[in-house]
């Protein structure tokens, strides 16, 4: 393999362990506010794969696309399972590291073994009516989509015809929380308070571990409904595909269905929205003018993927990766936007052309790519379609380079943004449009009807008296 490595750089030496590299720290202020240029400086000093420092805790980040595409595609030499993790095993790990607990609910994202295979399996059978475009599952959620994006949209128009909102806080971070509560199968807006609490886990702020408590505690209440009287619904779906769930189980895997949805959704849209109004990268204005919102959003996740960092694999054996070689049970962590940012990937992106790559690794490679990804697609493009369509004009209300980031481990997304709107003529401040007929009901008995928003209930909801908040202390 050819030597990425820059001058000065340090080769690595067979059998050297990860801890006597002296990793740096990666999850610095540097980090935070321009990671592309923390990449870019470990690539010249390591190569393609650098040792890093992950809160106390040493690991292997991948930053070439090369060797991106040969851990992910080679589930048997990089397998999942934190048992497979030497460190954790020989009780190095600290017992109160901060990334403990986002990696040790055990569901279908972290899980390795042999029970792997039957419950990835069981999760594409349960996703499928609702990722198959022709299924009527899948054009009622669709339906739904479009009616929660209205509806948040004219929550935010309550402010008046034109005005500034936080599109993040009041649109991309609701609605796919919304979608999720339609996809669990909450009766009415019962959810709401689980998707609160899902919030409070994604920022990791000091409530994230008694709201991962509660969450997981509803998720189980949930699972028994489900159990006991089925529905047209992914919980119902995942049980019928594999019946031997148990109750926490089947609460675990439906927490990894918030989390695909979520967090990787509202970030998409939200730098989606970025990329179109700001014009960064003519392509992607291009392509959405041109009404391709799917290959605009193409476009964005090569520049500014929402899962920057793959969770853990280790290594099965000793191995030789990059310039270093991975001793068997390494943890090592795939960056997608590093490998994103590889000139052997980044040098053959053509930038003006509407249409793009599909070699990105935002949904991940090989036989553990993203089980959702079409849905969360979806879900993307529906809500950022209904906000050009609604909205006549958006304009950032900061210059693109003052917008505050958030990163973590593992995400990377706009804390706020801020955006001056007008809403399109002919839509009242307040007034509710009119919501998208239902599909005609397919010809099955057991096909339900859309669940779509109890205005009245929402306004009981903890979810809908927060946003209603933003906008009145926005005023």
């Amino acid at each position: 393999m050819e030597s990425q490595l820059g001058e000065g750089a340090s080769v690595g030496v067979e059998g050297t362990r990860l801890e006597e590299l002296a990793p740096e720290p990666l999850l610095t202020r540097d980090y935070e506010t321009r990671p592309s240029l923390v990449y870019e400086r470990l690539r010249q000093q390591h190569g393609p794969v650098a040792p890093v420092d992950l809160l106390g805790v040493p690991a292997w980040l991948v930053l070439g696309y090369r060797e991106a595409l040969q851990v992910l595609q080679d589930d048997g030499g990089w397998p999942k399972g934190l048992e497979n993790w030497r460190a954790r095993t020989d009780g190095e790990v600290p017992a109160d590291w901060p990334l403990g607990p986002s990696l040790e609910v055990n569901h279908v994202l972290i899980q390795g073994g042999p029970g792997y295979g039957s419950l990835r399996t069981a999760w594409d059978a349960a996703l499928k009516p609702f990722q198959d475009p022709g299924r009527p599952q899948a054009k009622r959620l669709k339906a739904a989509v479009t009616a929660y994006a209205d509806e948040l949209i004219t929550l935010v128009g309550q402010g008046g015809g034109t005005g500034v909102a936080d599109l993040s806080a009041q649109f991309s971070r609701p609605l796919p929380l919304m979608v999720a509560s339609h996809l669990l199968g909450f009766p009415g807006s019962q959810g709401d308070d689980a998707l609160m609490d899902m919030w409070r886990v994604l920022d990791a702020g000091p409530d994230a571990e008694p709201a991962l408590e509660r969450l997981l505690a509803t998720l189980a209440e949930l699972a028994a409904v489900k159990l006991e009287k089925p529905g047209d619904d992914f919980p119902s779906h995942l049980l019928a595909a594999y019946p031997g769930l148990s109750l926490d189980e089947l609460a675990r895997e439906l927490f990894m269905l918030l989390g695909m949805v979520s967090d990787h959704v509202g970030i998409l849209m939200s730098n989606t929205v970025v990329e179109v109004i700001s014009g960064d990268g003519g392509g992607v204005r291009a392509s959405l003018s041109a009404g391709m919102i799917r290959e605009t959003m193409n476009r964005v996740v090569m520049r500014k993927p929402p899962l920057v960092n793959f969770v853990p694999r280790f290594a099965a054996e000793d191995t030789p990766l990059g310039n270093y070689t991975i001793r068997a049970g390494d943890p090592v962590w795939v960056s997608a936007a590093a490998a994103h940012a590889d000139p052997l990937f980044a040098d053959h992106v053509a930038s003006g052309s509407t249409i793009s790559t599909r070699a990105h690794l935002s949904w991940g490679a090989g036989p553990r790519q993203c089980p959702a990804r079409e849905l969360a697609s979806t879900v993307a493009a529906v809500g950022v379609g209904r906000l050009f369509e609604r909205f006549s004009d958006l304009e950032l209300a900061l210059p693109a380079d003052q917008l505050p980031w958030r990163s973590s481990p593992f995400m990377r997304g706009l804390r706020s943004l801020p955006v001056r709107y007008e809403l399109v003529p002919g839509t009242a401040p307040g007034q509710a449009p009119a919501l998208p007929p239902a599909p005609e009901p397919e010809p099955e008995p057991e096909a339900a009807e859309p669940v779509l928003p109890d205005r009245s209930a929402r306004q009981r909801s903890s979810l809908w008296r927060y946003l209603t908040g933003l906008i009145r202390g926005g005023r």
